[in-house]
């Protein structure tokens, strides 16, 4: 019998028998392959999600791969057999807003799968069809189980819009640190420097292109053309605007705590800087995203350092919010 998480509320889950749910008009069944965990699953089964942005009882699970088994009418019968990962965002596709294109601004209020919709931490999943992405037949799904997170820093690399030859840099080590390194090195930058914490992520951080790697007390250049911040941590914003020339680009995707050490405006007036934020990622990043990892360009795989049954729910959340440095990305398998 195949199971799913359910989180009833704040610590407390439970798993339960998990009957796939069939596609309505316009949705798909994708048969799960892995999902992955982040901080915003432990905030969930915590209870400290912000009101509004979580629904119990709820089963979790926003970053995930799988395969396309079945479709509801008006979707391509195509699909079925492809290996696909799927958008968040519910999005209503008819607000000034998803005309735009710009659909994690929806103005019909917030929807996402594995916060208020039923997650991936299951056997199956259904969900509208138009949210999903189609992989190459060839695609490893337990890597594209990491290419939710890669989106929302594809949305950031094309917000910076890093030149080739430009200097750039990211602050913070984590799954989406390493992935702003990878999409910034794809655009032939003249230097890459990767600011985090601790020197236990400058070995993976030249793997994937930087050029120079320093923790934020040493000594940081001010001459950058690109920053992307991903570390959420109180100070990272400042320290990701003082790398910058006059002029620059900043890019913040990092949500940190209440209280955090604030961007001086007097500052970003008189240098002129270029303030860009981003919440979630938008379908052009997604395309970006499965062109990019398609092409060859992303490598998630060196990320995953557990995979463990979905049975395994607590340890795998324990796992994740234990701050041990040889813990990267946790992923479940059903």
């Amino acid at each position: 019998m195949s199971t799913a998480v359910v989180v009833d509320g704040p610590g407390e889950h439970r798993l339960v028998p998990h009957e796939p749910r069939r596609p309505e008009a316009g949705e798909a069944l994708v048969r799960v392959h892995a999902t992955g965990i982040c901080g915003s699953d432990r905030e969930v089964y915590q209870g400290n999600r912000p009101e509004g942005y979580v629904r119990y009882p709820l089963t979790p699970g926003h970053e995930w791969s799988g395969t396309v088994e079945a479709v509801g009418a008006g979707v391509p019968a195509s699909l079925v057999g492809r290996k696909v990962v799927g958008e968040g965002f519910r999005n209503c596709q008819v607000c000034d807003r998803c005309h735009a294109g710009e659909t994690t601004l929806c103005t019909d209020g917030y929807e996402e799968t594995g916060f208020t919709q039923p997650g991936a931490m299951a056997a199956t999943l259904t969900l509208p069809a138009r949210l999903l992405h189609a992989l190459p037949d060839d695609a490893d799904l337990t890597a594209a189980a990491l290419l939710e997170p890669a989106a929302c820093i594809a949305a950031a690399a094309i917000k910076a819009h890093a030149l080739p030859g430009e200097k750039v840099a990211v602050v913070g080590t984590g799954t989406l640190g390493m992935f702003a390194v990878q999409f910034l090195k794809a655009g032939s930058p003249a230097e890459l420097l990767v600011v985090g914490t601790r020197r236990d992520r400058e070995g993976l951080s030249r793997r994937f292109g930087a050029s120079d790697f320093r923790t934020r007390d040493e000594e940081l250049p001010d001459d950058f053309d690109v920053v992307v911040e991903t570390a959420g941590s109180v100070s990272a914003a400042r320290t990701a605007a003082s790398l910058l020339r006059r002029g620059g680009r900043l890019v913040l995707t990092g949500i940190p705590a209440a209280g955090a050490d604030g961007l001086d405006p007097t500052d970003l007036v008189v240098r002129q800087l270029e303030v860009h934020t981003v919440f979630g990622a938008p379908p052009d990043a997604w395309s970006h995203t499965v062109r990019v990892f398609g092409a060859g360009l992303l490598d998630p795989l060196p990320l995953v350092t557990h995979e463990l049954p979905l049975t395994e729910f607590s340890e795998a959340i324990e796992l994740v919010g234990s701050g041990d440095p040889k813990v990267g990305k946790v992923l479940l398998r059903p």
